[in-house]
């Protein structure tokens, strides 16, 4: 029990400390947008409800066009927003464990306003699982309390980790099987070569004994 307070306690000290990532994107010529597109990864487990909240500077016709592509690296493509300026928000739901990116693009469409090197200062939140469920419309939806529905998405957290934990551990049996199976195979391939090898000479010491034999050299 003291465990579980400790965790509690720990993820309510972390839980303010999470901030969105800023970062400053530059504009380039349209041919060259694939080369400087930029991306931001993540892991995420299937069935998990992910939550992206973009929020860009700018305005349209400023002489820069941003888009977005949001995908996964098993092919997956949840959104691709283009001329992306102020606060915009995008959900999905996962489709596999897999690694997903979010990637931005800026790409010059006229004379820049002011600025010969045009950039857009993007702040990108992602929200994965229990973070990115609306408990404040939860709270009112169920009539819980502030502390009540503080301690289920603490528990929702603390489950999601549970989760990753026995995911770990299931990859980790998994690589330890395979490792167990490479050394088998390795060995009995060690073992068929070394049979070969011995069968390869003693063929060639009764090969050549009735070789020189017939020769009457022996």
């Amino acid at each position: 029990m003291d465990r579980i307070l400790r965790l509690l306690q720990v993820l309510l000290l972390l839980a303010p400390l999470a901030a969105a990532l800023k970062f400053d994107l530059h504009a380039v010529n349209s041919h060259e947008s694939a080369k400087h597109e930029r991306c931001i990864r993540n892991f995420v487990a299937k069935e998990q409800l992910v939550v992206v909240t973009a929020t860009l500077d700018g305005h349209r016709g400023d002489g820069q066009t941003v888009n977005m592509h949001i995908r996964d690296a098993m092919g997956n493509d949840y959104h691709k927003p283009k001329d992306v300026y102020g606060e915009n928000r995008y959900a999905f739901t996962s489709h596999a464990d897999s690694a997903f990116d979010v990637c931005f693009e800026s790409i010059i469409t006229g004379p820049p306003q002011g600025n010969l090197n045009p950039t857009r200062h993007v702040e990108l939140d992602i929200d994965i699982g229990a973070d990115a469920k609306d408990w404040s419309a939860i709270q009112a939806g169920d009539k819980l309390k502030p502390v009540e529905a503080e301690l289920r998405r603490i528990e929702e957290v603390v489950g999601e980790i549970v989760a990753e934990m026995d995911y770990l551990r299931s990859r980790e049996q998994k690589l330890r099987d395979t490792n167990e199976s490479t050394n088998d195979r390795v060995k009995w391939f060690g073992y068929m070569t070394m049979g070969m090898l011995v069968s390869l000479g003693a063929w060639q010491v009764v090969y050549l004994r009735s070789y020189f034999r017939s020769k009457h050299l022996i």
